[in-house]
């Protein structure tokens, strides 16, 4: 059964009618890439409705419902409503602007709604990853695994933040990603006590850690890793914390398994680092879902009671963030399974000196 499919079976227990404007659900579901165009569900049909633009790519590569050419769009959809005889309609509300909604509810002959209970059914539909989705974020992390052994014989004392951040996003946009899963974070010495740097000049100095959190696209579907090594030796105390992160991260990864809480799996990590006298410089959670975005259900979060799926996706990157003198993160990212987890995370994460 496809998404869409999964999507027009479950829609009877909301409405009659669902509207997805967003870029990444109007993909996530007909598989076709757009800036602009209009989803419009029914329990017994799905269109896309789309300008001249898009219109001959929409026509060979939408999957699962029919394209229309966007001549007056609300005109259009209340024409489908009226052919459907749909009551009732409701639209994702998680990327539908208040300008949108307005419009939307003024000119359609519908009753319009922003119920959550859609938003949630598209969230529930999209966290539990189909095989070839789950290739797909293989695929871009293998990309991104590349680009982490270039970056080892790139890294050197004098190169700029900067410099390495344009590096490794060069040669992953050059290795088959389609786009970066996000702005890459390429952090050193000091600067890697903030979580979310962002690059600068500073040079790398003997003695700095490196922190690269970064990941690749292809087809849609992201990859989400984060590695710190060190150039030239580390202080005992950085030693004593990356250990303390790496068991942290270890003992996490060996407790993922399908039906646990997000809370719980959080608590694995988090203890760890507590029992040692860190608990306050770990002010993250320790983990989040992957997928078309790079942040999506389920997390892993001392407040989130989600359950964690089987064939979900989770991250696990707990850290020490010391202010003023240096951070750690160690992230891998799983397929949540019964009984386990499958690491789609291959690249080294012992204590890299170069």
């Amino acid at each position: 059964m496809t998404h869409l499919e999964q999507l027009m079976n479950s829609l009877g227990n909301i409405c009659d009618c669902g509207i997805i404007n967003d870029t990444v659900n109007r993909r996530y579901f007909t598989g076709m890439k757009s800036s602009d165009g209009t989803l419009v569900v029914f329990k017994d049909k799905a269109y896309l409705i789309i300008d001249f633009r898009y219109i001959e790519k929409a026509r060979a590569t939408a999957k699962g419902c029919e394209v229309i050419l966007q001549d007056r769009l609300y005109h259009q959809i209340n024409d489908l409503i009226k052919k459907h005889n749909a009551k009732t309609a409701v639209v994702n509300t998680e990327f539908c602007t208040v300008e949108q909604f307005t419009a939307m509810k003024s000119a359609l002959k519908v009753g319009l709604s922003s119920d959550n209970a859609f938003t949630k059914l598209i969230r529930s539909i999209r966290m539990v990853k189909t095989r070839s989705e789950i290739e797909l974020m293989i695929q871009a992390q293998r990309i991104a695994e590349k680009g982490f052994e270039h970056m080892l014989d790139y890294v050197r004392v004098g190169k700029t933040e900067k410099e390495i951040q344009l590096e490794l996003d060069h040669f992953m946009l050059t290795h088959g990603a389609e786009e970066l899963s996000f702005d890459t974070i390429a952090l050193s010495g000091k600067n890697t006590s903030l979580p979310h740097g962002v690059p600068s000049e500073k040079a790398v100095e003997q003695g700095d850690f490196v922190l690269l959190d970064f990941g690749a696209v292809v087809q849609g579907y992201h990859s989400d890793m984060t590695r710190t090594f060190c150039v030239g030796e580390p202080t005992d105390k950085m030693r004593k914390v990356y250990d303390i992160v790496l068991n942290a991260q270890l003992a996490a990864l060996g407790a993922v398994k399908a039906g646990m809480t997000g809370k719980e799996l959080d608590a694995v990590a988090r203890d760890i680092i507590s029992n040692e006298g860190y608990g306050d410089n770990f002010g993250h959670s320790l983990g989040h879902g992957v997928g078309m975005e790079i942040h999506e259900m389920p997390y892993a979060s001392p407040s989130r009671d989600n359950i964690l799926l089987e064939n979900s996706i989770v991250t696990v990157e707990p850290g020490i963030y010391i202010e003023g003198e240096f951070g750690v993160r160690i992230e891998d990212f799983v397929v949540v399974k019964n009984g386990g987890c499958e690491n789609m995370t291959k690249a080294e994460k012992q204590l890299i000196i170069i």
